[in-house]
Parts: C-alpha cells; sequence; structure tokens
C-alpha cells in the first residue's frame, strides 16, 4: 500500500508539474489522489450501471424464467452500485494517507465512508427483500398468502442493525456494547415497537395456519367489519368493504378474536341458501282423491302433480301442504341453477304464533353475490306463487288495507 501510495504521489507530482505547479505540497498531492480515488470509483460504477446491467438484461430478457427478471432489475443494479462505489472509496482510501499526515481528516473521512457503506447496503438489502416478496408473490403456494409482513418484519430487522452500526461508527464502539445496553431496555422497545411484534406474531400464525389470505372475503360482525382482504402488512390489514369503504385492522385482532372466513364457500362451489315463510296453519287440509284430481284437472297444477309422487307411506296421509313441499323439493333439484351435488330440502319447522315455517335448504352453483341473491328471489317468489294452486296461504301481520277491507 506504502508503494502505490508513493506511486501516485511521484506520478501527482510529475503531473502537477506539467501543468507549472512546482514544488506541491503533500496536502495537495492527498487530496488530488483522493480525487483521483473517487473519479476510478465513480467509473467502475458507470461501468457496472452502464455496461454490465445491459449484459444482464440482455441475458435475462431471454431466459424462459420469470425469477431472474426481478433479481436482476435495474432498481437491484443501483443498490448494488451504490453499495460499491463507497466500498471502492474506503479500501483505497489509505493510499491517500499512507504517510500518517492528516490523520484526524483521514478518520472523518473513513467514517463517514463506512456509514455510507452501512446506509447503501441497507438499502440494498432492503431492495433484495422487496424483489424476493415480488418473486414468492408469483408463486402459485404463495399467492394470495399474508407474506408482506414477513418482507416489512425482515427490512425493520435490517434497519434496526444498521442504525446500530452506524450509531456505532459514530461513537467508536463496539456493536456488541450498544447491544448489552440494548438488552436493559428491552421493555421500552417491546412497548415502542409493541403493534410492530404483534402484527409479526400474528402474521405468522395467519399464515402457518392458512386462515387468511388476500383477497378472501371475511367478516367479523362485532366490528361491523364485511369485505374483502386487499392487503396484509406487519402492522395492518386492509379490508375493502362492499359499499367500497376500507376497514383498517391490526392483525392482531384476526388472532384474539373470531372472524368468518367465506373462502371455504368459495371454493366448495356452492353457496346456501336458507329462507323460511309462514304458513296459516289454518289453510292446511287432507290432501282427499277429490283434491288431487282436482289438481290434475288444472293445467297450470297438473304438470306439478305428474312429477311428485303423490301417494301417501303406509299408514300415512298426505295434506296439501305435503304436496306442495313435494313440488317444491322437485323444481330445486331440477333448477339449473342449483347445486345437485349439494343438499336440497324442504322442511318444516318449529310452529309458533305467527304460523308454520316451512325452510327451504338448498345451495346456488354460483357463490357470486348478484346471481345468488337473483336465485334466492327467484325461489321464494316461485313459492309464493304456487303455494295457492294447493289451497296454501302464508301469514302475514295484517295490513291497513286489511283492516279496512273487514
Amino acid at each position: 500500500m506504502e508503494a502505490v501510495s508513493q506511486f501516485l504521489r511521484d506520478w501527482v507530482d510529475r503531473g502537477l508539474a506539467l501543468i507549472g505547479i512546482n514544488g506541491a505540497t503533500g496536502a495537495l498531492n492527498r487530496w488530488v489522489i483522493l480525487l483521483f480515488i473517487v473519479l476510478f470509483a465513480l467509473l467502475i460504477d458507470a461501468i457496472i450501471r452502464i455496461g454490465v446491467a445491459r449484459v444482464l438484461k440482455q441475458i435475462v430478457s431471454r431466459t424462459k424464467a420469470a425469477w431472474d427478471d426481478h433479481l436482476f432489475d435495474s432498481s437491484v443494479i443501483k443498490r448494488l452500485c451504490n453499495f460499491i462505489t463507497p466500498t471502492i472509496i474506503y479500501i483505497l482510501l489509505p493510499i491517500a494517507f499512507a504517510d500518517g499526515a492528516e490523520d484526524g481528516i483521514h478518520q472523518i473521512l473513513e467514517r463517514g465512508v463506512e456509514i455510507y457503506m452501512v446506509i447503501a447496503c441497507i438499502r440494498f438489502v432492503n431492495t433484495l427483500l422487496k424483489v424476493c416478496f415480488d418473486i414468492a408473490e408469483q408463486h402459485p403456494a404463495w399467492q394470495g398468502k399474508p407474506i408482506k409482513g414477513l418482507m416489512q418484519t425482515g427490512q425493520v430487522i435490517v434497519i434496526c442493525i444498521g442504525t446500530i452500526l452506524i450509531i456505532s461508527i459514530l461513537i467508536d464502539k463496539s456493536p456488541t456494547l450498544l447491544l448489552t445496553g440494548l438488552g436493559a431496555s428491552a421493555a421500552v422497545l417491546m412497548l415502542i415497537f409493541k403493534d410492530s411484534i404483534l402484527g409479526l406474531v400474528s402474521g405468522v400464525q395467519l399464515s402457518a395456519n392458512n386462515m387468511l389470505m388476500v383477497g378472501d372475503w371475511i367478516s367479523i360482525p362485532q366490528r361491523g367489519v364485511d369485505g374483502e382482504v386487499e392487503e396484509v402488512t406487519l402492522t395492518t390489514i386492509k379490508v375493502r368493504g362492499w359499499d367500497k369503504t376500507l376497514y383498517t385492522l391490526p392483525p392482531y385482532l384476526l388472532i384474539s378474536e373470531s372472524f368468518q372466513n367465506w373462502q371455504a364457500m368459495r371454493s366448495s362451489g356452492g353457496r346456501r341458501i336458507k329462507r323460511s315463510l309462514n304458513v296459516d296453519m289454518t289453510s292446511v287440509c287432507f290432501a282427499t282423491p277429490a283434491f288431487i284430481e282436482g289438481l290434475r284437472a288444472d293445467e297450470t297444477t297438473s304438470a306439478l302433480i305428474d312429477k311428485i309422487e303423490v301417494k301417501s307411506d303406509e299408514g300415512a296421509t298426505l295434506t296439501n301442504l305435503d304436496l306442495l313441499m313435494r313440488a317444491i323439493n322437485e323444481y330445486l333439484l331440477h333448477h339449473p341453477r342449483v347445486n345437485p351435488n349439494m343438499t336440497v330440502m324442504v322442511r318444516q319447522l318449529q310452529p309458533s304464533e305467527w304460523g308454520l315455517p316451512i325452510e327451504v335448504y338448498c345451495f346456488s352453483a354460483n357463490v357470486n353475490w348478484v346471481p345468488y341473491e337473483n336465485l334466492q328471489s327467484e325461489i321464494i317468489s316461485y313459492i309464493i306463487a304456487t303455494a295457492p294452486l294447493f289451497s296454501i296461504r302464508f301469514y302475514q301481520a295484517p295490513s291497513s288495507l286489511d283492516l279496512r277491507r273487514s
């Protein structure tokens, strides 16, 4: 190093003499050498940015893999150059101060370059973490998983380590001494970073147990939250409500409280329809042969009677309500938008002062909201229109019009 420094000083002296500066001081020589070191580092930086980056881009564009497009992105190369340039200056800096003069300025410059190296390293590592997150997001096994919080946790850890290193450089102490001091104030740090720590633990639990993914439809009735998960970060979960409002929740809320995840319903291929109507019990009567023949004689109900079993089981007697329920069940079984592979059932519930409830229980083949609501309305309308054909009346509270008519 001393030989290289002496060679450069002699070369600088000859160069200064050529431009008319004779007998230059050692300080001037040092700053000129330092200038050449900086120019050399910038030259290497330009070569990597322009030459190497272009070559890598051409090579990457010819590959079929998608991950290398992210790994050798221009932003990654830029962060790498920001780290290489101060590293070269730091390595070559002793050449300018090899004679031991102006050690104070040498130490200031050295510490400044070290701090810049740490900052550049933090930015480079955080960019790599972001790239790894982008690559993982495109992998089918990780799509929708709440891994952004893990990336942010890694970035926070890198920033904390970098901050400790910068402080140790400024005070010229070992980083282990700072870590020892931090151990004594761990309780204060845990209080400051409580949300981040809880968010990290919650994010790991949500991801490991496959409880939540980006794009899931969740609802938290006790919090008034109902919508689709847009983003899961270290400290927040963003849910876009169906009214297009945005809910922001802490991740640990989904661990400490119960919530509904409707994604299983979406992936099952069926969305449950469970609706009931109250039958006026005074309209229920036996389905006598004459009653059935009357249904057969009617053009509208004859088609319904032909499709259902009108004979009663041994020792049992059918009613008009039984026939109606069988007709509704047949309608549901052959409806093109009802999932036939899931439960289809029409049943009676506990009678009350409001009448005898009959419940329709089936699953829509289309789980999307609008088709589901349309099918549900269509089924209920069909039941209401069909009931009078079987002499069944549905109960509803009397209105003012009913009272005036009476």
